[in-house]
């Protein structure tokens, strides 16, 4: 379902995700704010949604962090799980994700804690954040070349006591997207691919720290 407000010219999408543990996420997409890569549920994060269904990834009382939520559906459908959950962006994001996580509040109430959201930018805050959490999703967050080795950076940060992190990514050549899972994460990281689509040119993998 699509509506275009003109008042404010923003064009505003409702998308529903079918899960076999909830009957949908409603989750809302604002294009035309300034929010950029951050305004669309980008198909990487319906392929992460999807491996964390089939696969039945326990997340029940896990703390989990997503990096560059975006649209949160991601982080949304694993605090529905019952995983204590914080969401991050950077600050031009945060109220799209507010509003999302205000508008998938199950009827009965959050199974653990309601979301938390936060700002985070890779390599320059990483340190105002934990480092035990027992999860950290990625969705789509690898296409700029000149943030990977900040992105690693965080990520090691966070991954300090043994987290384990699934990084669900469209696989763009023209902007070095292997690159960063044959040279930069495996530095610090022992990196698996867990799932590959051919169709959609998408990869999902599962690192540990080294």
């Amino acid at each position: 379902l699509k509506k275009i407000n003109l008042k404010c010219h923003v064009l505003c999408a409702l998308w529903e995700l079918h899960c076999q543990l909830y009957k949908n996420l409603r989750i809302k997409q604002v294009f035309g704010a300034n929010l950029g890569v951050a305004a669309p549920v980008w198909e990487a994060a319906l392929h992460l949604c999807r491996y964390l269904e089939e696969q039945s990834v326990e997340l029940r009382g896990k703390r989990v962090i997503e990096l560059g939520a975006g649209t949160g559906v991601v982080g949304i459908l694993a605090a529905r799980r019952g995983a204590d959950v914080t969401l991050t962006d950077l600050p031009v994001a945060l109220l799209q994700l507010q509003a999302n996580v205000s508008a998938n509040k199950p009827p009965d109430g959050w199974p653990s804690t309601p979301p938390t959201i936060l700002p985070l930018s890779w390599g320059q805050d990483h340190l105002n954040f934990p480092s035990d959490w027992d999860l950290v999703l990625c969705a789509d967050i690898v296409y700029l070349p000149e943030t990977y080795p900040l992105l690693v950076e965080t990520l090691a940060h966070l991954c300090k006591n043994g987290a384990v992190v699934l990084l669900s990514s469209k696989m763009r050549k023209e902007h070095k997207t292997p690159s960063f899972f044959e040279e930069f994460l495996p530095s610090r990281f022992d990196v698996e691919l867990v799932h590959r689509d051919d169709k959609q040119n998408n990869n999902i993998y599962r690192a540990f720290p080294l």
